[in-house]
């Protein structure tokens, strides 16, 4: 399919999606982002649905000006995959023993590590850059300077809701992991203390949606933002990275035999801010809830805990600006998905995967998701499918 427009205040709105199946309240969301005096273009990804301050599957390309809410809470958030040497006849029948050694190498939901865990304790990880790294939280925001400890407690960990940690098999049986995780709560903080800033600031008061305040070029709020911004997407990065690397040990340690080699990571952010230039013109592109799709790049799409997921390349489509759908997308709230669907349920509808199939992620049952199946056609034109993946071990927070 490509994408349909529909006329917006100061631009099209270019939609990979039938706009008679998106959720009126996200249509307001999207109708509002067009109104924003600073706005070069919108598109909206086939798994787009109503999100908390902006639609989750836009993008938004802005001159001079930048919209912390439509970036999220969750900032830097993304996938990561890697394929491995291993196949699926070196699996064991049951995979419980696994997936237990991988939730008590990586903290899920609010948990933490006793001691920060650095990438001098992960195997093969470079240490170039971490130094540096840490170096600039002196230049964070005073407010959460006292989440550091926290902060580095929290690298190397999953969170909850709909991140996770897997083990999957291709359509040619080999191994891959993949996770799916963020700048956890000091990339919240972050984001939920400028949100605040961005919305007393003069210009913002007369906005169609508070929600939609915006930082402008030039000014030092902007500045602060940046900083901060690009830190805790460094922060999502490294988290992930660290993950990786964790998730590869517990795989070394139990496949000994096997001797598995792994290949080069595959990472992508899916909530972040990026500088690029489309005709010419330099502009500040915010993905909440989409991948970037360049010419040959490659991406992860998810889809739910019980559905599987799909490695892409990217066909640098402009007209998107040169992005792709982030997963599945919600096509219920999780409020709607614990009042439809039981436990048993969730056992049906993930049979086959060695997973949680208790009530605390009832939310996170494959029903609550669009297809991704469809969500993958309904974007053709952004990217093509290099693997086609079936988890088969999935560790929730």
């Amino acid at each position: 399919m490509s994408h349909v427009e529909i006329p917006g205040a100061r631009v099209p709105i270019r939609m990979w999606a039938d706009p008679s199946s998106v959720e009126d309240a996200a249509l307001r969301q999207l109708q509002n982002v067009a109104t924003l005096p600073w706005i070069e273009g919108l598109a909206v990804m086939p798994d787009v649905h109503y999100g908390k301050g902006a639609t989750v599957g836009s993008v938004i390309a802005m001159r001079g000006a930048v919209c912390p809410a439509a970036v999220g809470v969750d900032i830097g958030c993304g996938m990561s995959a890697t394929k491995t040497s291993l196949t699926a006849n070196d699996l064991p029948g049951d995979l419980s023993r696994l997936r237990s050694k991988i939730e008590r190498a990586i903290p899920v939901g609010r948990g933490m590590h006793e001691e920060p865990v650095g990438p001098d304790r992960v195997h093969g990880l470079p240490t170039s850059g971490w130094d540096d790294f840490w170096s600039r939280f002196d230049g964070v925001a005073e407010s959460v300077k006292f989440r550091q400890e926290r902060a580095t407690k929290q690298m190397g960990t999953l969170g909850g809701g709909n991140h996770f940690c897997e083990v999957c098999i291709d359509e040619e049986g080999s191994v891959w992991l993949m996770l799916h995780s963020g700048s956890r709560n000091i990339g919240k903080e972050l984001a939920d203390f400028h949100i605040g800033q961005a919305q007393k600031l003069p210009h913002n008061q007369g906005s169609v949606d508070r929600d939609l305040a915006v930082f402008v070029a030039d000014t030092p709020q902007m500045a602060a933002y940046r900083h901060d911004l690009f830190w805790a997407q460094e922060y999502a990065k490294y988290n992930r990275a660290l993950m990786m690397g964790l998730l590869q040990d517990v795989v070394r340690k139990e496949f000994k035999k096997a001797k598995p080699v792994f290949e080069q990571t595959i990472s992508c952010h899916h909530n972040y801010v990026a500088e690029e230039t489309y005709d010419g013109v330099d502009l500040l592109v915010t993905r909440k809830g989409a991948i970037r799709a360049g010419g040959g790049e490659y991406g992860i799409i998810p889809g739910s805990m019980g559905t599987g997921s799909y490695i892409v390349k990217g066909l640098g489509n402009a007209a998107s600006f040169n992005s792709a759908s982030h997963g599945a997308g919600r096509r219920m709230s999780r409020n709607a998905a614990k009042k439809r669907f039981t436990e048993q349920d969730l056992a049906d509808q993930t049979r086959g995967v060695e997973c949680r199939k208790d009530s605390g992620v009832v939310d996170e049952i494959p029903g609550a998701y669009k297809p991704i199946e469809q969500v993958i056609d309904a974007q053709r034109d952004l990217v093509e499918i290099v693997a086609k993946l079936r988890q088969v071990v999935c560790v929730k927070g």
